[in-house]
């Protein structure tokens, strides 16, 4: 095992490294390394009773989009061995065992949400399902759109008019389940063998009663679309489409019922109090700003093919500009080094005047009292 994978962390060839410890249940080492090329199902624990799921037909894992991780984390050939945060560990490990969402807060630009394909690339679960919220998200639009009125329309157009014979191929492909998404939550509560990674994007920004509406389906894994019910003594099994493009699924009667519950990242910037019946459902874990190691292996993995740039000196430089004007995010660095790479740094004052507008505080300057 190295030295900077945690206690108990599986090891190289992908198993348990534990001697029988508190840490014998871990499989996300934190690293930012996939693990070897061994299936997930052989390394995750069973669930606890009451979290166990039977969803079936069981679906095999998707394949990974190595692209979008390269896009999100940088090339994994480039990654330097990340120095594991031993409370993201804990946390991770004990969401993927209790089978609950892991609630994950920080100041803006820290890295919540790679957190989310950190776990889907090390753990090989597939893509990330995001689902971005607003202040108009719903539980219905997580789980399923229906198109009720294309449907309408369609069927319109088959309509035989009065005087015409019937046109058998004016309106193909009739299936309520053509004009049926599912969205991320509702995708990622299908009967997959191993869990799916969704994230649920700044749920601080939702309405009020979202996280309470969440609530059942978080507890039960299974949520019913009305839609395909009401088909259902026509159509007891209808093809949907699914929130992975080109991927489709089967319901039977309208019902989904997941197998292997999701492993789910909620972010939040810590805007807002959530009700204590969400918060009991989920484990709760606080992400720090990225160090200076962090954030030299992040540019690493972006800037690895890159020259002309003393990376070590910019980083140092941002460390310092963070701790006068507070508040910037790590991605505001990816964005001066890519300037620097191309060119744009002088030894003129153009270039810090160039860092000023690229390094901008990300909350307004308190009034002076």
């Amino acid at each position: 095992m190295s030295a900077d994978e945690p206690p108990g962390a599986p090891s190289a060839d992908g198993r348990n490294g534990a001697s029988g410890g508190r840490t014998a249940w871990w499989i996300y080492r934190g690293t930012g390394r996939p693990l070897p090329d061994i299936h997930v199902s052989e390394l995750l624990p069973a669930p606890p009773p009451w979290r166990a799921f039977d969803g079936a037909p069981v679906r095999p894992p998707p394949p990974q989009d190595g692209r979008d991780l390269d896009r999100r984390l940088g090339s994994v050939e480039n990654f330097l061995a990340r120095q594991p945060d031993r409370g993201e560990v804990d946390a991770v490990n004990a969401a993927l065992l209790l089978r609950r969402p892991l609630l994950v807060t920080g100041k803006p630009g820290v890295g919540k949400s790679s957190l989310a394909y950190r776990i889907a690339r090390e753990l090989r679960l597939g893509p990330v399902l995001r689902w971005p919220i607003s202040s108009r998200s719903t539980l219905r639009e997580g789980l399923y759109e229906y198109d009720a009125i294309g449907r309408a329309q369609d069927a319109a157009t088959a309509r035989q008019l009065p005087g015409e014979q019937p046109d058998p191929d004016a309106w193909r492909g009739s299936s309520i389940g053509e004009y049926l998404q599912l969205g991320p939550l509702g995708t990622a509560l299908l009967p997959y063998e191993t869990p799916r990674v969704l994230l649920i994007d700044e749920l601080d920004k939702s309405d009020i009663d979202l996280p309470n509406d969440l609530l059942d389906v978080f507890e039960e894994g299974e949520y019913r679309i009305p839609e395909l019910i009401r088909v259902a003594p026509r159509e007891p099994e209808v093809k949907v489409h699914t929130a992975d493009p080109e991927d489709m699924a089967t319901i039977v009667r309208g019902h989904i019922r997941c197998r292997a519950f999701p492993m789910i990242i909620i972010t939040s910037n810590g805007e807002r109090e959530f009700p204590p019946a969400f918060l009991r459902r989920c484990l709760r874990f606080t992400m720090n700003e990225p160090d200076e190691n962090g954030l030299a292996g992040m540019v690493a993995a972006h800037f690895a093919k890159r020259s002309g740039q003393d990376a070590a000196q910019m980083i140092h430089d941002f460390m310092e500009y963070r701790q006068v004007h507070h508040e910037l995010a790590a991605d505001q660095l990816l964005n001066a080094v890519f300037l620097a790479t191309s060119g744009a740094q002088t030894a003129d004052p153009s270039w810090g005047r160039l860092l000023d507008l690229v390094w901008q505080r990300l909350s307004p300057e308190a009034a002076p009292e």
